[in-house]
């Protein structure tokens, strides 16, 4: 995904959980590498999507460059999954 630094706009991921998970308040992130505890956002959800708004006036201003988008899923029992889930380009 491309998005200009000018633009705000919401990052839409597409997510596959466990069966019985539920994503309300699952995390979100864009960043160049690993993200830290503090840099995680929380994020909207429409159904399986989660949904983070990046740009200026958000929480989330990036500067032009590569990023890969994280997702943290937590479901039920002992996993804490942390994946990438893709590459966004701001310009």
């Amino acid at each position: 995904m491309v998005i200009p630094a000018a633009s705000t706009e919401y990052l839409h991921v597409p997510v596959t959980a466990p069966a019985g998970t539920d994503l309300a308040g699952m995390p979100v992130v864009a960043h160049r590498a690993a993200p830290t505890e503090s840099e995680w956002r929380t994020a909207a959800w429409s159904g399986s999507d989660a949904r983070l708004l990046i740009g200026p006036d958000t929480d989330t201003v990036l500067a032009a460059g590569d990023y890969r988008v994280w997702i943290n899923i937590d479901p039920s029992g002992s996993e804490d999954i942390v994946r990438p889930a893709g590459i966004l380009t701001i310009i």
